[in-house]
């Protein structure tokens, strides 16, 4: 055991650190530090301790704040240890951390190293984090320290964890493990490189509709994974549907107001959840809600990325709830001129106030919008599916049907001519003419697959003048 001397005085590295030592006590120290392996070690100790990384996070949030900024300058003078969530929320994030040996990580939560915020939520922030076991990048949702202390927030961080670990899906991010036991509480996710759909949404404005319909059907196809668990997402909206770089694939996060469609908490009066802009109108009511919710939330995502913005717009979050609840969006065509008729009522009934209004199930849904997508890609190979194509059938007519009754019906006219003209008989007055050609038969009409623009104001006009034409040449032939 090594014998400590008079020199090996634990006040005096701790003024070392702080600088608080003269010129001559720093080189005696210094002299007296570099062949003492116990104040070696304890020097690391003093400069590895909390009091010295909580003073490192001060220093770091300093430097991210604007210094010409009167509140930032004043805020950042604050005692570390008492940070405000609400006022600084960059502060109380990397207040959860712990120190981490890696000086290239801001912190430590748990077994994994942190390496920058990625995110930030009601609830709580979302870490890039990195996993030593599996050797791979994480993102870890954490609750938020000011969320840490109350029983409802841990219980509802807690129910969000179970609800996105129950879906397996392409389309819904990946739960990997949960501390529920954890101060603060986190999960950890699959990480997603990437953008938000809001991100895109914010950087290019409205997107095609061959991009819309896309997006629209990955979202469908796990919001149909969801449902099949019972359970109803409660908070589909642009910034909870991320887009993975390079493959475009769509992946829903954030069940944090997921419930399972038989909690009595769905129940309760009083209780609006969810982001206004995207809510169903019976979550404004506080009313029972199912998966239909879901359905008429994605109605409005499909809205938000043709128009550019979210249908229901107000200056105050009651003015958006009462537009949610009573009324009509503007047509999604006066807004965009790109978007077919067929969509814009395919989203009006996505919009329905009644649930039972709505489509169904979102595993219709992502059939119609994959069936709409492919005839979007193909127009001449695939139709717009049915029930897409009839809600707007009313308002011209059905081409296809129209064209074949036509068909027959003139074929009918030039068979009755045809059988009209006297059949001569060559065993009187000699040999009879031959006829050396026949009459030319009909060409069928084109037919084009529903959606492809067409002549509607007289589409069989090359078909009827033929039929004239051919009448006029019977009529001119010799009566034998």
């Amino acid at each position: 055991m090594q014998t400590l001397s008079s020199q090996c005085d634990a006040g005096r590295l701790r003024r070392l650190l702080n600088d608080e030592l003269s010129s001559a006590e720093q080189l005696d120290v210094t002299a007296h530090v570099e062949s003492c392996e116990h104040c070696q070690q304890q020097l690391e100790q003093f400069a590895a301790g909390p009091d010295w990384w909580a003073e490192t996070r001060e220093f770091l949030v300093e430097t991210q704040l604007d210094p010409h900024r009167a509140e930032d300058t004043a805020s950042a003078r604050g005692d570390a240890a008492h940070v405000d969530a609400d006022e600084h929320p960059q502060r109380a994030d990397l207040a959860i951390l712990s120190p981490s040996d890696n000086p290239a990580m801001l912190g430590r939560l748990g077994e994994f190293d942190v390496l920058e915020v990625i995110g930030r939520g009601g609830m709580g922030v979302v870490f890039k984090g990195y996993d030593h076991e599996l050797n791979r990048w994480v993102a870890i949702k954490a609750l938020g320290p000011q969320y840490a202390g109350n029983a409802a927030a841990r219980k509802r961080f807690a129910r969000e964890a179970q609800a996105a670990a129950a879906v397996v899906h392409p389309h819904v991010v990946a739960i990997h493990a949960v501390n529920a036991t954890h101060q603060p509480p986190f999960f950890v996710m699959s990480y997603v490189p990437g953008e938000s759909l809001q991100q895109r949404l914010d950087r290019v404005g409205q997107l095609t509709v061959e991009e819309t319909l896309r997006i629209g059907q990955q979202i469908a196809d796990g919001l149909a994974a969801a449902h099949a668990q019972g359970l109803v997402h409660r908070d589909i909206k642009p910034a909870n549907i991320l887009l993975e770089r390079n493959v475009e694939r769509v992946l829903i996060s954030d069940f944090g107001l997921a419930r399972a469609v038989d909690d009595a908490s769905m129940t309760q009066s009083g209780i609006v959840a969810g982001t206004p802009q995207f809510m169903s109108p019976e979550q404004t009511h506080s009313t029972s809600i199912d998966h239909r919710s879901d359905i008429f939330s994605l109605g409005t995502v499909l809205y938000t990325l043709l128009a550019g913005h979210s249908p229901f717009r107000a200056e105050s979050a009651l003015g958006v709830l009462r537009r949610v609840a009573d009324d009509t969006p503007r047509p999604l065509r006066e807004v965009n001129e790109a978007v077919p008729d067929w969509l814009e009522a395919f989203i009006a009934k996505l919009h329905a106030k009644a649930p039972d209004d709505r489509v169904e199930t979102a595993s219709e849904v992502a059939a119609l919008l994959k069936g709409c997508l492919a005839h979007v890609q193909q127009p001449r190979l695939f139709e717009i599916p049915d029930e897409v194509f009839d809600l707007v059938a009313p308002q011209r007519p059905a081409y296809g049907k129209w064209i074949a009754a036509t068909v027959v019906l003139s074929i009918a006219l030039v068979l009755g001519v045809l059988a009209s003209v006297p059949k001569t008989d060559s065993t009187i007055g000699g040999p009879s003419p031959v006829r050396t050609t026949q009459p030319e038969p009909m060409s069928q009409p084109p037919t084009a697959p529903r959606g492809v623009d067409q002549d509607w104001d007289d589409p069989l006009k090359p078909e009827t003048d033929h039929i004239h034409q051919r009448l006029i040449q019977l009529e001119a032939e010799p009566d034998f």
